[in-house]
């Protein structure tokens, strides 16, 4: 089930989200470290109401934050469409031991169905550019890669940014 994440659910967040960067980081992809993804950035997510979380009983599988709140790194790319009526995806994560059972696909079609059930013009969201295979499972839905965004905090390697028109 995916439903809105409760306050008390961070520690469990931030717990997958280091499993997370700890696996990445064994396949060489450096993404995530200690300033990113963080508690600050879930709190806030929860007090809008855009952290979203995939449950099993009382098992976190994954989580998603979709915002219509464009970061000021996202300012000067060319986007396809209006920065108006926009939504953006972050901090999509799964647990080790759940990935590759589709449940990133599920957030994602979760995160389009919110999209297009609330008339949004398009997603956007970004990848690190070093993480293959989340480009591919992108571009495979559709989404169109744009420009490189920069994350100094957390590498030195771009980001693509991509969008789906809706």
């Amino acid at each position: 089930m995916i439903r809105c994440a409760k306050i008390l659910e961070i520690p469990e967040i931030l717990e997958l989200t280091t499993a997370c960067a700890k696996q990445m980081e064994k396949i060489g992809i450096f993404q995530w470290n200690e300033e990113y993804p963080s508690r600050e950035a879930f709190e806030k997510d929860i007090s809008r109401k855009e952290l979203f979380v995939l449950k099993s009983g009382n098992t976190l599988m994954g989580c998603v934050t979709i915002t219509t709140h464009m970061d000021k790194e996202y300012i000067p790319i060319k986007w396809l469409t209006p920065n108006e009526n926009n939504i953006y995806i972050h901090r999509l994560a799964v647990g080790p031991e759940y990935q590759g059972k589709s449940y990133a696909r599920m957030l994602m079609n979760f995160a389009e169905n919110y999209a297009r059930d609330n008339k949004y013009i398009s997603i956007r969201l970004d990848t690190f550019s070093q993480n293959k295979r989340n480009q591919k499972f992108y571009e495979q839905r559709g989404y169109q890669k744009l420009e490189n965004v920069y994350f100094p905090k957390q590498s030195d390697f771009p980001f693509y940014c991509y969008e789906l028109v809706l």
